[in-house]
């Protein structure tokens, strides 16, 4: 079934965050900053359908003649990038480093027909299907970004500034954070992942990494000073939320050196941390596959593996967690 709805919420002089119905893959925090001398959008849905929602959302809080005329796209994962077609006027704003990870994924129209022709009877088939059948992108074309750019760019809408930064590799190659100084608040993609006791998110899945740029680029928000933190997925987090965030990053790098210095290996290390229950509360656990496997491949010295060879590996975890196969495990 299709994914719609989701809160449209108010953060004040123009600023809207809209939040995703459920957690779950795919489904990325957006943010629309609304103005009489125009409008840009931080970050897109996934597919046409999602993004036509939050188009339409988004154009019932336009003043009369503005439109969105710019997009700014925290990395190019396709959850937060690939909505973007819906506005196929608008100046889309990249970091140079997001090209890499463009080249990496596939495009919308491969991943499409890729889980439409998986086997249901393997781990992969039926975990793609059934956390990524909802969306469809057969009609959608790749976007293109219009601007590149490295370190800082600021930009103002009717005054008020909207600082972006490049970061290091973190989540992946070419992350960027938002800062909106005006209305204290920051956007900062998916280097932070937001969870509270109301409203529990997911585990993080870091596919450049390693652990300890991720934590840095989470210091980085909170160096901001802003009292409102929006994560690329998950509720609304202030300074408190990110270190807490950053404690869990820290707890998992821990454990992932922890088990390669005793020569686990990284399949192994990501059931094990599993298998402790540290964060019981967040969902799918299964990607702390991809995220030990990056951690080990820095350890390692190795380069970064496809995107599908990776959900591989994730498929299996999660049907070893289904079928209650993790035991504890101690080192």
């Amino acid at each position: 079934m299709p994914i719609t709805g989701g809160d449209f919420v108010d953060l004040g002089q123009g600023l809207y965050v809209w939040l995703p119905p459920q957690r779950g893959w795919g489904l990325a925090n957006c943010g629309l900053l609304a103005s009489r001398k125009g409008a840009l959008w931080i970050d897109t849905p996934y597919d046409r359908a999602l993004a036509g929602e939050f188009l339409a959302q988004s154009e019932a809080r336009l003043p009369d003649g503005a439109s969105i005329d710019r997009v700014v796209v925290t990395h190019a994962n396709g959850d937060h990038f690939w909505g973007a077609g819906v506005v196929p006027d608008a100046e889309i704003i990249v970091t140079r480093g997001a090209r890499e990870h463009i080249h990496f994924e596939p495009t919308p129209q491969q991943q499409h027909a890729l889980i439409a022709s998986g086997d249901p009877s393997t781990p992969l088939g039926s975990y793609l299907a059934r956390h990524f059948g909802p969306f469809d992108w057969s009609t959608t074309e790749p976007v293109v970004p219009t601007t590149y750019f490295t370190g800082e760019l600021e930009l103002t809408l009717d005054g008020h500034p909207v600082r972006i930064t490049a970061l290091p590799p973190a989540h992946t190659t070419g992350d960027l954070i938002v800062h909106l100084p005006d209305h204290d608040t920051v956007f900062a993609g998916d280097v932070i992942f937001g969870s509270t006791p109301e409203r529990p998110g997911d585990h993080p899945c870091h596919w450049a990494g390693p652990l300890a740029q991720v934590i840095e680029a989470c210091e980085r928000v909170l160096a901001t000073g802003a009292g409102v933190i929006v994560p690329g997925h998950g509720p609304l987090l202030g300074p408190p939320g990110v270190r807490d965030h950053i404690d869990y990053l820290g707890h998992v790098r821990e454990r992932a050196h922890t088990f390669h210095t005793a020569g686990v290996p990284a399949p192994l290390a990501a059931r094990r941390i599993v298998a402790e229950g540290r964060h019981p509360d967040l969902g799918l656990p299964e990607r702390l596959a991809v995220t030990v496997g990056t951690e080990y491949r820095h350890l390692n010295g190795v380069e970064q593996t496809g995107v599908f060879e990776a959900m591989s590996d994730v498929a299996l975890l999660a049907q070893e967690i289904e079928q209650g196969r993790i035991g504890r495990f101690a080192l």
